[in-house]
């Protein structure tokens, strides 16, 4: 079918809310990592979900946080810059009765960009009693007066299907911008890069995960359709990297066998990974080393 109407949506919303597990459930297939820690998504991420006629474009930014790096400076820059020049805004919060002071922030400059809004309060399959819903949507519709307010669970998909039937309502007439079977702008190799540093998110402790960075080095589709990727890992201390390698390699090994489970799904074929670790010091200050690592003021 011709696809002849499209929108753009940006996800915005404070670090850890859900954006890259609800544009992982709408899309369908895992093009953001996700983990339980915040500031997991750094750049911004298009997902692409294409129903009947209509493309919808979704935009998974950074959470919105106080910054305390030359790249944490970068990630909220990139949050603040998709609020514009988009069809439609979704604003995730968690199912809490308070307008939380990032809340407020985004909900001043949606308010500024004029740009129609709607609400989603994911997580719902975390409230017991309905009336506790209800009171958090009595907070936000005092803060703002949303075009509409969805609860939803992008875990359990409870609600989505009423958000997207929402979200096509935005989309207006004109060319599809990504071609048929296009689920993400992400070039592979940095998605593979993003899997190998979700699964250092998940399986390392404290800050340890926000110092690193993860460089695709090597990216070979060989003829049997086997991929070949090298990966290289930077942390910023050398203490740092004896815990990403682990007693006789066994951390390392851990978040390589998970991380290619990962690409192999997503690549459909199988995948080679080797990875390696390096030391980096402070490179989250320098700007040089964030734009290596693609990083990129967009």
């Amino acid at each position: 079918m011709q696809k002849t109407k499209t929108a753009m949506i940006t996800l915005c919303g404070r670090p850890n809310v859900g954006k890259s597990s609800l544009t992982n459930a709408l899309v369908g297939e895992k093009i953001a990592i996700v983990s339980n820690k915040p500031q997991t998504t750094r750049n911004r991420i298009y997902g692409v979900v294409t129903e009947g006629d209509t493309q919808l474009v979704l935009l998974d930014t950074p959470g919105f946080h106080k910054p305390r790096s030359r790249l944490g400076d970068y990630m909220v820059k990139v949050a603040r810059d998709s609020i514009a020049d988009v069809d439609l805004v979704a604003l995730l919060v968690e199912p809490v009765p308070h307008v939380g002071i990032p809340e407020q922030e985004l909900i001043e400059k949606i308010r500024q960009s004029r740009l129609p809004a709607v609400l989603c309060i994911n997580k719902i399959d975390t409230v017991a009693k309905k009336d506790d819903l209800l009171a958090v949507i009595a907070a936000y519709s005092e803060a703002y007066d949303f075009d509409g307010i969805f609860p939803i669970s992008a875990r359990t998909r409870d609600g989505l299907d009423e958000l997207l039937d929402e979200f096509k309502k935005y989309a207006v007439e004109g060319s599809q911008l990504f071609p048929d079977g296009m689920t993400t702008d992400q070039p592979d190799r940095q998605v593979v890069g993003e899997i190998v540093r979700e699964k250092l998110l998940r399986n390392l402790d404290k800050e340890i995960p926000h110092g690193t960075a993860v460089e695709i080095t090597r990216f070979i589709e060989r003829d049997d359709e086997v991929i070949e990727v090298d990966a290289t890992i930077y942390c910023e201390k050398a203490s740092h990297k004896g815990i990403i390698i682990g007693k006789n390699g066994a951390m390392l090994k851990k978040i390589s066998t998970e991380a290619r489970q990962d690409i192999e799904r997503f690549m459909g074929t199988k995948v080679y990974l080797e990875t390696w670790v390096k030391v980096k010091e402070n490179w989250r200050d320098n700007m040089n080393y964030i734009r290596s690592f693609g990083y990129n003021d967009q």
